[in-house]
């Protein structure tokens, strides 16, 4: 595959000798805006599938959700950034991340972790019921322990197995509403976790260099990119096998279906053109097209179950 657009991946820089004054732009940064966004959202439109117009989800439901949710998952990204400080360093694409500049140091942002999850915790218990708050400490711990300490720099099995933290929020949401799951929570779950490595490993073709200089063993770094083409291939057809579940089992009507087929079949054409010709532009469209993939599947199946 061609080599990495410098636009993308910036410059490696070292990290800063002197201690510089944080601000608030340097905090939002540690919980990592733009990863949490998809997350958040598949949280969000899962209390309306759970829901499925039952019953209201009240606009104090709605906000305290959304806030608990982002510092939940903002302190799990903070708690990453402070273990893998050494590998950010070595990675062009992360060595201006906070910690690693010295602009916060590791006291300050395990304090700052701190303060998220209390306050994640009991916005999310409170007005979201135990199970929401309990689950959603599950995934951070997931995230930390099982994906950042055990298989990320072992393994690369580590998104496969690891990004189940990621399948995490669409059980926090439906648990808001419902305070229980149902086996469509659960496929929620397995649609987001079939849908990881597809969207991830795209990623990983992008950055490959980047990985190797960190001795990060992503699959394309460890079994090259054909291999990593192969399993992306396998994986999409399980994500589509899964997405249209709930419209097989009849937790949703036509309207999910429709979009779902629709959705899918793009998914295939992307997909498709990365294995016909691996190279960066077709892993690049891959991977956008995969955030909205699972953004409109779950928007689709939320407008479905309500109306």
């Amino acid at each position: 595959m061609k080599s990495s657009d410098s636009s993308l991946v910036p410059p490696a820089a070292t990290p800063a000798a002197v201690t510089m004054t944080a601000g608030w732009r340097d905090y939002l940064a540690l919980t990592k805006p733009r990863v949490i966004s998809l997350l958040l959202f598949t949280t969000l439109t899962s209390m309306y599938i759970g829901a499925a117009g039952r019953h209201p989800v009240t606009l104090l439901l709605f906000v305290a959700i959304t806030i608990g949710g982002y510092m939940i998952a903002g302190a799990a990204n903070t708690i990453n950034m402070i273990i893998d400080r050494d590998i950010d360093l070595r990675m062009a694409r992360t060595a201006q991340r906070p910690i690693v500049t010295s602009t916060v140091s590791r006291r300050d942002a395990v304090i700052f972790t701190i303060g998220l999850t209390l306050i994640s915790n009991y916005l999310l218990q409170h007005y979201g019921g135990t199970l929401c708050a309990v689950l959603a400490d599950s995934g951070l711990l997931f995230y930390v322990v099982i994906y950042t300490l055990l298989l990320k720099r072992r393994t690369w099995h580590n998104i496969v197995i690891g990004g189940a933290a990621g399948c995490f929020p669409s059980l926090v949401g439906w648990a808001a509403a419902e305070h229980s799951l149902s086996p469509l929570a659960w496929t929620l779950f397995a649609i987001v976790f079939f849908w990881t490595p597809v969207h991830f490993w795209a990623l990983a073709l992008l950055l490959k260099e980047d990985y190797a200089s960190a001795n990060i063993p992503m699959l394309p770094v460890v079994k090259g990119e054909r291999q990593t083409v192969i399993q992306i291939a396998i994986y999409m057809v399980l994500t589509i096998v899964i997405s249209l579940l709930p419209a097989m089992l009849h937790y949703t009507g036509l309207t999910y279906l429709v979009s779902a087929v629709v959705l899918n079949v793009f998914l295939v054409y992307y997909t498709v053109g990365l294995v016909k010709v691996i190279e960066r532009k077709q892993a690049l469209w891959l991977f956008k097209y995969s955030m909205i993939y699972l953004a409109l599947l779950f928007l689709m199946m939320a407008i479905d179950r309500c109306h």
